[in-house]
């Protein structure tokens, strides 16, 4: 069994790179877990949502081998939350270079979702880290979206001139895609026991935490696209845009914890039009989802993460593959 697997990215040539919380990056090559991981790092391991979060490979990862990853660890000032770069030669990663340190971090509300985002650039989502207010504050890097360029500095068109800042007013966004033509990327994000949000984020813009719990009226922010009430506690994200499964092309799903179930989000012109939720109480908790190169969809378990029921198998990935399709991993 795994152990709250985190994150699943998957390289050009085929293998599935995933991150499990307590530090460790592992990957499954032609269908085997490899027992020795990647890598392991010092992270830190007495949170509740902290540890080894996002991982991300460069679009140009079959020549530079470069893996991004962000993680939680004990830092002078406590918990802090670090984006970092590493090498991977061979199914090892090595020579760690620090990309933007000193993101304060708490025992829950670390966000800690990495992407590329089809402009190239490095996205990161951060939560809030227990101090609501810093949310609002476009000088704090808790409650936001980050952009950085690949080398960890700041691109010169990000709305706040010499910040990472993207989008700021998040509580804790642990999600996030691009939908495929038109590049607009959704965020998930986990409100207060209720008013979970699906965003369409843009940048520069306030997305009303704490301030704003749910829609407003006030122009100054920006209303969530979707809202969940009871919560669900939504997840890793992605878009799928495959023919494989042709009735699922175009749709966005993600993972939910206290929802336990896969969510999907059906998109037709653009344009939410309904919404399903698969594998309901099956699987129990549900984080990560990511498309495989074959059109299968990917999404992990984290039963194992001290708030859910673990069964003799958890924690899993799970694949969804078309029909027809011989399983391969």
């Amino acid at each position: 069994h795994l152990s709250v697997p985190w994150s699943l990215q998957f390289a050009p040539d085929g293998r599935l790179f995933f991150a499990e919380r307590p530090g460790r990056i592992r990957v499954i090559e032609h269908g085997r877990l490899l027992g020795q991981p990647v890598a392991t790092l010092n992270v830190a391991t007495d949170t509740e949502e902290g540890g080894q979060l996002g991982i991300a490979l460069d679009p140009r990862f079959e020549s530079n081998g470069y893996i991004y990853v962000m993680y939680t660890y004990h830092g002078r000032n406590g918990l802090t939350n670090r984006i970092a770069r590493m090498t991977v030669r061979g199914n090892r990663a090595s020579d760690e270079k620090v990309l933007l340190d000193g993101i304060p971090g708490a025992v829950v509300h670390d966000g800690g979702r990495l992407g590329i985002g089809p402009d190239g650039k490095l996205y990161a989502s951060t939560g809030d880290a227990l101090d609501e207010d810093s949310a609002q504050d476009v000088h704090a890097l808790t409650g936001k979206i980050l952009r950085l360029n690949l080398d960890g500095s700041v691109p010169k068109d990000n709305p706040f001139p010499n910040s990472p800042v993207y989008s700021y007013g998040h509580r804790n966004s642990e999600g996030f895609a691009w939908q495929p033509g038109t590049n607009r990327m959704y965020e998930t994000e986990n409100g207060p026991i209720g008013y979970d949000e699906v965003n369409l984020i843009r940048p520069g813009k306030n997305y009303g935490w704490p301030v704003v719990v749910g829609r407003s009226t006030n122009p100054r922010y920006v209303n969530p696209v979707l809202l969940f009430n009871p919560a669900i506690a939504p997840e890793g994200a992605a878009f799928y845009d495959s023919r494989a499964i042709p009735q699922w092309k175009g749709d966005l799903f993600f993972g939910t914890l206290r929802g336990e179930h896969l969510h999907r989000v059906i998109f037709r012109n653009g344009r939410i039009v309904g919404q399903q939720r698969l594998f309901d109480g099956r699987y129990g908790r549900i984080r990560a989802v990511a498309q495989g190169p074959d059109g299968s969809l990917y999404f992990t378990t984290s039963n194992r993460d001290g708030r859910g029921n673990s069964a003799p198998d958890d924690d899993r990935i799970l694949r969804i593959m078309p029909v027809g399709r011989r399983h391969s991993c």
